[in-house]
């Protein structure tokens, strides 16, 4: 059984993670803007087109709404822990009010970034650490300050994602084909992959249809196959290191879905 507990502090806006097990897996679609410096262990974020692994010291900002698949694992002994900062549409826009700030608008927001080491980052997390030996909860407005200076360090130290957080537009209508083809491994409900397409359930599945003139959930499964297929077949991987970047749940079910597609299990697939 996964231990994975977080302790927050004030508002849910900072979060101490940690996970006792040696592993730990799960997809993410964050609903806000999250900053992360990794305490111990290590995360391997897994994205459609490139894959981050980091450890110790390292820091990531999380755009919201952006599609990953994450592996939390122990590393040198010590388990996975880091903290994490939300940032709030509250809280962001009171910061705008307060410091007369206004971040600029651009097309194509932030993907996932992994930041440069800064003095600046290293004191704001360097800070954040001893709240969490607290016997009692920490006063409001010390959290409130500590969100607002890790905006003030964005701001300071990468304008880009300044902006990216000063942005609260939900997902606009976007091409319906280009976004499955580029996320179909990505194991998620219906009605968020309408959501994230600026679509309702309903409109996601007619468009669907009219781009792909199938089903999503049998395009999915086709597309979830093929790819396997080919990490097995062509790049010589073994099954249980493939489902589940795949997009498929658990072993078994891909183990099902891959001999009910093929007439043979992907356990007997030669190897080159």
């Amino acid at each position: 059984m996964i231990s994975h507990t977080s302790q927050p502090v004030a508002k849910a806006s900072i979060f101490l993670t940690c996970t006792e097990e040696k592993y730990y897996s799960n997809e993410l679609v964050v609903d806000k803007n999250t900053l992360i410096r990794m305490i111990s262990g290590e995360m391997k974020i897994i994205l459609p087109d490139i894959t981050y692994v980091l450890g110790a010291g390292d820091t990531i900002f999380f755009p919201r709404n952006e599609l990953a698949k994450v592996m939390k694992s122990s590393k040198d002994g010590r388990p996975y822990k880091s903290v994490a900062i939300y940032f709030t549409t509250e809280a962001v826009q009171q910061y705008f009010l307060k410091h007369d700030a206004r971040p600029k608008h651009h097309q194509n927001k932030a993907s996932i970034k992994v930041l440069n080491e800064h003095p600046l980052l290293e004191s704001l997390f360097n800070s954040l650490l001893p709240y969490f030996n607290l016997k009692n909860d920490l006063p409001l407005s010390i959290a409130d300050g500590k969100v607002d200076e890790a905006i003030t360090i964005l701001k300071t130290i990468d304008e880009e994602l300044f902006n990216t957080i000063g942005n609260f537009e939900e997902p606009g209508k976007m091409n319906l084909a280009e976004f499955m083809e580029k996320n179909f491994m990505f194991n998620m409900p219906m009605e968020k992959f309408g959501y994230l397409t600026g679509r309702s359930l309903t409109t996601f599945k007619r468009d669907f249809k009219k781009a792909f003139n199938t089903t999503p959930q049998k395009w999915l499964t086709q597309k979830r196959l093929a790819l396997a297929y080919h990490q097995i077949n062509d790049l010589n991987k073994k099954p249980v290191d493939v489902y589940y970047e795949a997009g498929f749940e658990n072993l078994s079910h891909f183990s099902f879905a891959f001999k009910k597609q093929f007439g043979y299990s992907p356990s007997l697939l030669p190897l080159n």
